[in-house]
């Protein structure tokens, strides 16, 4: 699926900013739904199946958390949160639901355009669980036999490293919480394990970062986790 004609449902009772991401997104090819209401966004979610789902948190008539919890229960459909800038606590929870990004209030159109290409890009890639090779200008992991290479040289990692690296891959693009990580990596009981995974975060951004210092791969998003970006030059 490319771009062009993908289906969006805003949800979002603030019908300035509906009308505004209805004209920025239909003039850059993407066909347009809205919905003001959770009850109303999950009746046009089961009629209209929709590509990708921008999602207000702040509802009249329940919380987007629940929107986005009832979603991803039945639906992969890629949801991005749209949050006030001091809700960190309800985009954190968002994202632990489900959610594979947020734009904060108040948004630019661009930056709302970029969410939208990067999350339909990722649905329309194979999953790199069963893809043979990944590739990302100068990293190259090869999963059948295990490989990581940086520049054409081979990296050491631990099995801890590959695995974090794996899911980092697996899930591109996508910010993923700390506790995400730490249940994917560590299992459903490594709450405890945050400082671990600081640790090894540092570790592997030292193998794999071209730079370490200024990450190209794994970016820090703040308050709420990682995400691995493989936008990046050769």
């Amino acid at each position: 699926m490319n771009k062009h004609g993908a289906t969006i449902l805003v949800v979002d009772d603030e019908q300035e900013i509906v009308r505004a991401l209805k004209r920025g997104l239909a003039a850059h090819g993407y066909s347009v739904l809205a919905a003001d209401s959770g009850e109303k966004a999950l009746e046009v979610m089961s009629q209209q199946r929709p590509d990708l789902l921008l999602l207000d948190l702040l509802l009249p008539d329940m919380s987007g958390l629940e929107v986005c919890r009832r979603i991803r229960a039945a639906s992969n459909i890629p949801i991005i949160v749209l949050s006030v800038k001091d809700a960190e606590r309800d985009k954190v929870e968002a994202l632990d639901l489900g959610a594979d990004d947020y734009v904060a209030k108040p948004f630019g159109l661009n930056e709302v355009l970029a969410r939208v290409r990067v999350a339909l890009r990722r649905i329309a890639q194979p999953s790199s669980g069963t893809a043979p090779r990944f590739q990302a200008g100068p990293l190259a992991v090869d999963f059948a036999q295990r490989r990581v290479l940086l520049d054409r040289k081979e990296v050491a990692l631990t099995p801890t490293e590959y695995d974090l690296l794996k899911v980092f891959i697996m899930h591109r693009g996508k910010i993923l919480t700390r506790q995400q990580l730490l249940k994917e990596v560590w299992g459903t009981h490594a709450h405890a394990r945050t400082h671990s995974l600081h640790v090894y975060v540092a570790q592997l951004r030292q193998k794999i970062e071209p730079n370490p210092q200024h990450p190209r791969f794994i970016l820090t998003i703040p308050g709420v986790g990682y995400r691995f970006n493989d936008e990046v030059d050769c």
